[in-house]
């Protein structure tokens, strides 16, 4: 475990992404770029950026959209975060974030690529940065319970077809219909 592995992962998942769009092909080619120059590029130390994992969490029948209403951002968004060194894998990252921010434990998650996004923020280095996100499919257990963490202003599920306002729409939208396509 370390940020060596992190990178091969992270590396691996994105040359496995098969793209439909021009502009999601060129991002790709873009983080693949920024994780070869970059020795730290998934860990938040990277001040210029960094390599984060986050779950679109769908309830088993896929009717229903977890979303955490971020302290930060102030908007309805995914559940995810920061790679940690003893992260195996972005995989694992992405993961561990949906159980803590969910509190769900038994959660099933597709390894394959849903979507990537980069975005500035200023995160807990307390510095403006950019999060170089990767995206995956988590799928709930039949009757999951969720409980917000710490982390999260509130933590709830949401119809698909119904998001909050303060969502953000247009990326949750995508990400939602990129899954019920799987």
């Amino acid at each position: 475990m370390s940020s060596g592995t992190l990178r091969h992962s992270a590396t691996t998942v994105l040359e496995q992404w098969r793209t439909s769009q021009w502009h999601e092909d060129s991002l790709r080619h873009t983080m693949l770029a920024f994780i070869d120059s970059n020795a730290d590029a998934c860990l938040r130390a990277n001040e210029a950026g960094h390599l984060t994992a986050s779950s679109l969490v769908l309830d088993a029948e896929g009717r229903n959209v977890l979303l955490t209403l971020h302290p930060r951002v102030g908007r309805w968004i995914q559940l995810g975060g920061h790679c940690e060194e003893y992260d195996d894998t972005v995989v694992d990252a992405a993961l561990r974030e949906a159980r803590e921010e969910s509190g769900i434990e038994d959660l099933d998650i597709d390894t394959a690529l849903l979507s990537a996004h980069t975005h500035p923020i200023t995160c807990s280095l307390g510095k403006a940065t950019r999060h170089l996100d990767l995206r995956f499919l988590v799928r709930a257990p039949v009757g999951a319970q969720a409980v917000r963490s710490a982390e999260s202003t509130d933590l709830r599920w949401w119809p698909v077809d119904a998001l909050p306002d303060t969502a953000e729409k247009d990326t949750i939208a995508h990400l939602v219909e990129l899954a019920l396509l799987r």
